[in-house]
């Protein structure tokens, strides 16, 4: 053997080895996130017509949470706060459609770029438009938008594939020319067969800056989703690389579009639940899909997965939030409250739920420090690292929630929420260990905690707007 040949053997063969288990040790990230599902529309929470069995299957491997929330009642914030682990007026996005997640943000997908990971996005993306070239979508390609050009790959992800916003749950690209009865534009329709008239949704899967796919995008949505994230997946696998994604499917937003095989699966329901109940099981299936894929590649134990809503149902579709009040755009527990659940067969112990109160925001957190991976700044972080929680099944939050959206503001604790619909005129407080419901005002009876929430609240809101004006960003470059 020469001098080199025993150089690789001694030398390199050790480090590279040494490499690879570092990769396997560290575990894969998948941030699942629905879109509008109420809390009560997944088997695992209870649901009993639904039929979600890939979900549950996945969801009792792990812990279940029953209070988890979304960081905002509205599709866009709520995804800014969860890779970014910041309340989203904290860099002006306040409601869906305003705003863009700007360069200055740190997101996951960019940390974990320090440990190696491969990265990517699926789905739905809504944190800015994605082309200036065309019109498309809710906002793209409109002069008065291009400030709000944002992409997954400005924001740490290698690679994505995704949507600006809504798309139909089915043949995502395109939309009939004539509406079935029961059936509408903006609440969906079944599925265009063969030979039946459509016409364009005017939207795109990007790929790349200004780049549009245009193979494969027709049937369900999810599985059109899926059909990139396994690849991707299957790649990270090949490389020996750990891989964080998050996968943002459209379902089950409106408009809602079913195919007549999941349709069927409902067919003693009205044409509104076929849709809604059908395009959630199609999800589901692709769900199922998923975790096949990990278990075949060997990586199941070690994948880490997050499965949440963006917020609660929207008015008038047959989303459930079961007794909670309120839906989307509300804050209270009905539109905030998502169905959620975390599995790491490796990490944490399944079969279980817990009432920690957790949300969004509480992804970066908890990420960055079980990779032990330090924070840039001294900016504020809303969120905190769950994990402790999840481990020691200890389940009381010392630091409350905050949620913002419009006039609307709320200061959430591990018993109390305080909120305000107007501006912080009025208020409502309610004990959420003994009234989950929300039913009973206490704001009279315990002026002294409502007193401290309300100061809490104010400081909050103080730091929020003082980070609006962008102070944040001064704090160290990018």
């Amino acid at each position: 053997m020469n001098t080199i040949n025993r150089f690789i053997l001694i030398i390199l063969l050790p480090l590279i080895f040494a490499g690879s288990l570092l990769a396997q040790s560290q575990p894969n990230i998948i941030l699942i996130m629905t879109d509008d599902q109420g809390w009560f529309d997944a088997g695992f929470n209870g649901n009993d017509v639904i039929k979600t069995p890939n979900l549950d299957r996945i969801a009792k491997q792990g812990i279940i949470f029953d209070r988890f929330y979304s960081g905002s009642a509205v599709c866009s914030p709520t995804r800014a706060s969860a890779i970014t682990g910041r309340n989203p007026n904290r860099m002006g996005i306040i409601t869906a459609n305003k705003g863009h997640l700007k360069e200055e943000e740190i997101t996951i997908a960019e940390m974990v770029k320090q440990k190696g990971y491969a990265s990517a996005h699926f789905g739905k993306w809504h944190l800015g438009i994605l082309t200036k070239k065309e019109i498309e979508s809710n906002r793209g390609g409109r002069e008065k938008n291009f400030e709000h050009f944002s992409i997954p790959s400005s924001h740490g992800y290698d690679e994505f594939f995704c949507t600006e916003a809504k798309v139909p749950t089915y043949d995502p690209m395109i939309k009939p020319k004539v509406y079935k009865e029961g059936e509408s534009h903006r609440y969906g329709w079944s599925a265009v067969k063969k030979g039946e008239d459509f016409e364009s949704f005017n939207t795109a899967y990007w790929i790349g800056e200004e780049i549009k796919e245009t193979e494969n995008l027709s049937g369900d949505d999810t599985k059109v989703i899926m059909d990139r994230v396994i690849p991707f997946i299957d790649k990270a696998v090949k490389q020996n690389k750990p891989f964080f994604t998050t996968i943002w499917a459209h379902t089950p937003h409106l408009p809602l579009v079913t195919s007549d095989y999941y349709k069927n699966m409902y067919s003693d329901l009205s044409v509104k639940d076929q849709l809604y109940f059908g395009c959630i099981t199609a999800l589901d299936d692709q769900m199922g899909r998923l975790w096949d894929e990990l278990e075949k590649q060997g990586i199941a134990d070690n994948t880490m997965i997050w499965f949440c809503s963006d917020n609660g149902p929207e008015n008038k579709t047959s989303g459930s939030t079961g007794s909670f009040r309120g839906r989307k755009r509300s804050l209270y527990e009905g539109g905030l409250r998502s169905p959620a659940f975390v599995v790491w067969k490796n990490g944490l112990k399944g079969g279980e739920r817990t009432d920690l109160p957790a949300f969004t925001s509480d992804y970066l957190p908890t990420i960055i420090n079980m990779l032990d991976i330090a924070y840039p700044d001294d900016r504020p972080i809303d969120g905190i690292d769950i994990m402790p929680f999840l481990k020691n099944k200890h389940s009381v939050r010392n630091t409350p929630m905050g949620f913002f959206l419009r006039q609307s503001t709320s200061w959430v604790s591990n018993q109390y929420k305080l909120i305000s619909n107007d501006g912080s005129l009025t208020f409502e407080l309610y004990d959420l260990l003994s009234d989950k419901e929300e039913k009973h005002n206490l704001i009279d009876s315990l002026p002294q905690v409502a007193g401290e929430m309300k100061k809490e609240l104010d400081n909050w809101l103080k730091s929020v707007k003082n980070s609006r004006k962008g102070s944040d960003y001064t704090l160290s470059e990018k």
